[in-house]
């Protein structure tokens, strides 16, 4: 067993396609196969459930991907304690965000980190950021962009980056007639109006907050999975959405919403990086840290 090996069967363990992780790690499909089944021969078990269609992780691959995950770091970590110190870092680190945080931050933090570390190379995953600290702490991914929970577990670092006001935003145009008047004056009246709220994470739990304290109960028309998605809801003119707004100002929907005044207003987002504290150890995951 390599190292090579283990990142060949980290990138199948994650894409559970063998065309695009053979492309991911520059080799042919047949050589990510071969290299595979002498992974599962060393081992004596299945790793992969697989046929013409399909490839799904078995109970055993799911363990063997936390230990190849952190076996690929530690050696990552040693190499670099035994090279030169005059020579460069060199390797890779996976980094998770949402689209509105690569646009927005991802950007200025590449621009920096690239002059001074070209060796090392960024593999980067954009999805809903409510899955971004369980991704860091199952070793999914070393780093990752998104907002501060009101708690964090133990092993997590969090460096913060910027803040981003939570805004109710409306629609310029709309057929609804209770859409006319916002924000309502009489709080019991937002019981009329409907609703496009995140299906969870942090904007959800605060909003949540936010109507329980006015002793309302929100008229639900959609929950939405991302962000970016409440934007181009509201801009349809379907109902009153709540967004970090940094998403807002990254939206190609913007110019047909509105950012309502409404009291009192909702926590801002703390928006920054996390990393387990274990890996800020790993010289590639601190370099990038300590841009910040």
């Amino acid at each position: 067993m390599d190292v090579t090996t283990l990142k060949h069967f980290i990138l199948l363990s994650e894409t559970l396609h063998f065309g695009r992780a053979s492309a991911r790690a520059n080799i042919s499909t047949s050589a990510l196969s071969r290299h595979i089944r002498q992974l599962e021969a060393e081992l004596n078990v299945s790793l992969f459930d697989r046929d013409n269609r399909t490839v799904e992780l078995t109970a055993a691959g799911h363990r063997f991907q936390r230990y190849a995950r952190d076996a690929v770091q530690q050696w990552e970590q040693i190499r670099f304690e035994l090279t030169d110190p005059s020579e460069q870092v060199q390797g890779e680190i996976s980094l998770y965000c949402s689209v509105t945080a690569s646009h927005s931050i991802l950007v200025d933090l590449l621009n920096s980190f690239r002059p001074a570390h070209p060796g090392v190379e960024i593999r980067l995953q954009t999805g809903d950021p409510e899955y971004a600290i369980d991704r860091v702490v199952a070793l999914e991914e070393d780093l990752a962009i998104a907002a501060r929970p009101d708690s964090l577990p133990a092993a997590v670092r969090f460096k913060p980056i910027r803040t981003s006001p939570l805004v109710f935003i409306a629609p310029v145009e709309s057929a609804d007639p209770s859409l006319a008047q916002l924000p309502p004056a009489d709080p019991g009246d937002w019981q009329q109006i409907p609703m496009i709220l995140a299906a969870g994470g942090i904007a959800r739990r605060r909003v949540d907050t936010w109507f329980r304290t006015l002793d309302v109960t929100p008229k639900i028309y959609a929950q939405v999975a991302g962000n970016e998605a409440i934007v181009s809801m509201v801009s349809l003119g379907l109902g009153i959405g709540v967004v970090p707004k940094i998403v807002l100002d990254n939206s190609p929907h913007a110019a047909r919403v509105r950012v309502l005044d409404v009291k009192p207003e909702l926590d801002a987002y703390d928006l920054g990086l996390f990393t387990l504290k274990r890996h800020l150890n790993n010289p590639l995951v601190n370099a990038f840290w300590s841009l910040l």
